[in-house]
């Protein structure tokens, strides 16, 4: 199937705790918001929108070709940014929303597609992308989140503890993972209908989203199907704090150097 038409919204908010005024971090001389939205662009989108907080962020991204939605401050989450974006934005119901977090600045394009894809060929009403985990360190780590998903490709369950369980392999050794499993690591991506994202914003945060602290928990909670796709292409760490920044820099330094082997 071809990629649908689709729009990216981007929240992006200045007054980040752990990495304050992140999206105007500087990534080879350029804020960050605008690697971001220049990957959404690569990606074919109709248009392109920053949902933001705080006017310096429109400020970076004039010429761009990427329009601003000035949204609240006020925000508790960034799926509340997105559905006060897509009202701004005049998105009918039925529009395609990929949201795109505001720290991926390599976030690959054939990523953002693969997850508007996945939502129309499923039918479901939400969709989102994984990729196996490749380490039992990366399983224990409650900073990455891990799901299980049906053989229908929806998902069970998402969560920061390990999951699933190898109950007789850990038992003995929780230092590797046993070959052949399904452990998967969820990407923060989403795709969904400019419909739905309302719904979504509207739902009340549920008991088990505020236990685990994974807002998508909301949409299993009430009852509602995430389709699941694995990711084509693998999405770079995104930028959370002042060493993921420094990361960074030095990964498009790298890209960028003539002198090494990796290309632009």
């Amino acid at each position: 199937m071809n990629t649908p038409d689709f729009v990216v919204a981007i929240p992006a908010r200045f007054a980040s705790t752990r990495l304050p005024g992140k999206p105007l971090q500087l990534i080879a001389g350029e804020p960050m918001i605008l690697h971001v939205a220049r990957r959404a662009l690569a990606a074919g989108a109709r248009e392109v929108r920053v949902a933001a907080d705080d006017p310096r962020i429109a400020e970076a991204l004039e010429g761009s070709g990427v329009r601003v939605a000035m949204t609240s401050t006020s925000h508790q989450s960034g799926t509340d940014r997105l559905a006060e974006c897509a009202d701004i934005a005049g998105w009918d119901d039925d529009v395609v929303v990929v949201n795109l977090q505001g720290d991926e600045p390599f976030a690959p394009a054939a990523g953002i597609q693969a997850v508007a894809r996945i939502l129309v060929e499923s039918g479901a009403p939400m969709a989102t992308l994984a990729t196996p985990v490749e380490s039992a360190e990366a399983l224990f780590d409650p900073n990455a989140v891990k799901l299980v998903r049906a053989a229908s490709g929806d998902a069970m369950y998402f969560s920061r503890a390990p999951l699933p369980w190898a109950r007789d392999a850990f038992a003995s050794d929780r230092g590797r993972l046993p070959a052949g499993g399904p452990w998967l690591r969820h990407i923060g991506i989403y795709a969904y209908r400019a419909g739905f994202l309302r719904t979504f914003a509207a739902m009340p945060p549920g008991q088990l989203e505020q236990l685990e602290a994974l807002e998508q928990l909301r949409v299993l909670e009430a009852g509602h199907r995430i389709a699941v796709g694995i990711t084509p292409q693998p999405f770079p760490p995104g930028v959370d704090t002042p060493a993921d920044l420094e990361r960074a820099r030095k990964h498009l330094a790298a890209r960028l150097d003539p002198d090494t082997e990796q290309q632009p």
